[in-house]
């Protein structure tokens, strides 16, 4: 009975991400007014498609840890919800809901690989969820954010030469440093900072020779994190680099001599590091090296190619054969167990928050919060392109977490960060509006007085 209630669950949340998926295109083109009845919709197909996953996950497991476990998440993501709603009434709810919808799936998915994983990154949920309540208000009503760029820049530097220094090798890379007992990765956080560097030096000024200090300030973060073998984050820094340059500067001569020298430094570092070889070999032939450099991927592989377009069902696949699924590999495992039809909707979901991003950037009116917007939402659509790229062997596999779903309390906490940032700039977009029909209503009246005036 069981398997046959987890062979029918498989198609109903596909079924379910797939009109939430459909449901949240809607959304984005609606006006205010009438979204409230598609949010609705979106409300009820998550807490179906969460119910489910749980209900499944605990009736092939019998742990009753998963029952007290699903209440705890219901308690959190409804507080959420409602508070963030609240306080913020003007808010974008369909952000909102992206967020939960794949923090649940990351749960769900870790409860299933590792329960005390589960719960540490359940942990760390709670911490961030009481940390986004502060950040937009701090977005909105500080002007003097941009006057820090500097700050930003020499705070972002300094932590990644700590950990180049003192931190902790992991997989060939030193990635972590611990203090007092508790590791973290700065640079899931050197990334924000770096964001609003960039957009603090671009908005005064796109010259020559501010390009040319901006740009030796970004191959510094880039050089910091190769040399520290973190060669996945100096991609990240480099691209969103890029992508900041040229919707500041519209100059696409720049974009291309970044596309040069990032090909001539990444050619340099394939020849340079070790484990950088075994990756692309990996990469290139990984059935050729099947017991050494190519076992993780050719396992992804596996995993992907047995759960085929609608997969074995949660808890009837066997994703613990993957090193480091919980981590940089849990793409594999959900299109094992729920399917790539499945893990297509998600990441229709992740192109839905980008576009929505890329919209509050071009709508913005404030240049510098216009350049941390693009940043932003191009950090988190090309980290999303590494992960998943990596795993299905579209790219060699740079150790890059999925955001919001794989295990990792740093990438959880920034990757919050961020969202509560955009948050921020999508309420400062709302206020940009307010004050422009103020000002139209005002122009209004005293023509309107003026007219009448006039008659008299």
């Amino acid at each position: 009975m069981v398997n046959l209630i987890t062979e029918l669950s498989k198609y109903a949340m596909i079924l379910f991400l797939a009109l939430y998926t459909l449901v949240g295109f809607q959304l984005v083109q609606k006006p205010e007014d009438e979204k409230r009845a598609f949010l609705w919709q979106q409300n009820i197909l998550f807490f179906f498609l969460h119910f489910m996953g749980n209900l499944i996950l605990y009736l092939n497991t019998k742990n009753e840890k998963i029952v007290y476990f699903y209440g705890a998440q219901m308690i959190l993501f409804l507080v959420f919800l409602v508070l963030h709603h609240l306080i913020y009434p003007k808010s974008d709810r369909l952000l909102s809901h992206n967020l939960i919808l794949l923090l649940s799936i990351g749960l769900l998915m870790l409860s299933r690989l590792s329960f005390d994983k589960a719960a540490r990154q359940f942990e760390v949920a709670v911490l961030a969820t009481g940390i986004t309540f502060l950040i937009p208000w701090v977005i909105r009503k500080s002007g003097k954010l941009r006057k820090l760029y500097w700050l930003y820049g020499g705070a972002g530097l300094g932590l990644l030469l700590a950990v180049l220094i003192a931190g902790q090798l992991s997989f060939g890379a030193k990635l972590a440093i611990t203090v007092h007992g508790i590791s973290f990765q700065p640079s899931e956080f050197v990334k924000i900072l770096f964001v609003f560097f960039v957009a603090g030096m671009l908005h005064e000024a796109q010259d020559f020779p501010r390009v040319i200090i901006t740009t030796c300030a970004a191959a510094a973060h880039v050089l910091v994190l190769v040399l520290s073998k973190d060669l996945g984050g100096a991609l990240i820094f480099f691209v969103t680099y890029l992508v900041m340059l040229y919707a500041a500067t519209k100059q696409p001569l720049y974009f291309l001599a970044g596309l040069l020298a990032g090909s001539g430094a990444a050619w340099i570092a394939w020849k340079l590091f070790a484990h950088v070889q075994a990756r692309v070999l990996a990469w290139n032939d990984p059935f050729s090296v099947i017991e050494n450099e190519g076992y993780q991927i050719t396992q992804s592989l596996f995993a992907i190619g047995t759960g085929s377009w609608f997969g074995l069902g949660l808890g009837h696949g066997m994703p613990y054969k993957i090193p480091v699924v919980e981590e940089d590999f849990i793409f594999s495992a959900i299109t094992e167990e729920l399917g790539i039809l499945f893990s297509i909707f998600l990441i229709f979901v992740y192109m839905c928050c980008f576009y929505m991003i890329l919209n509050i950037a071009i709508c913005l009116k404030d240049v510098y919060y216009k350049l941390v917007a693009v940043g932003l939402g191009t950090l988190v659509i090309f980290q999303v392109f590494l992960s998943i790229g990596g795993v299905i062997k579209f790219i060699p596999s740079t150790g890059v977490t999925l955001p919001f779903i794989s295990y990792g309390g740093s990438s959880l906490l920034s990757m919050f960060v961020i969202w509560a940032i955009i948050q921020g700039m999508y309420l400062k977009r709302s206020d940009e509006v307010a004050e422009n029909d103020k000002d139209r209503r005002k122009e209004k009246v005293e023509k309107e007085e003026k007219a009448e005036k006039k008659n008299r």
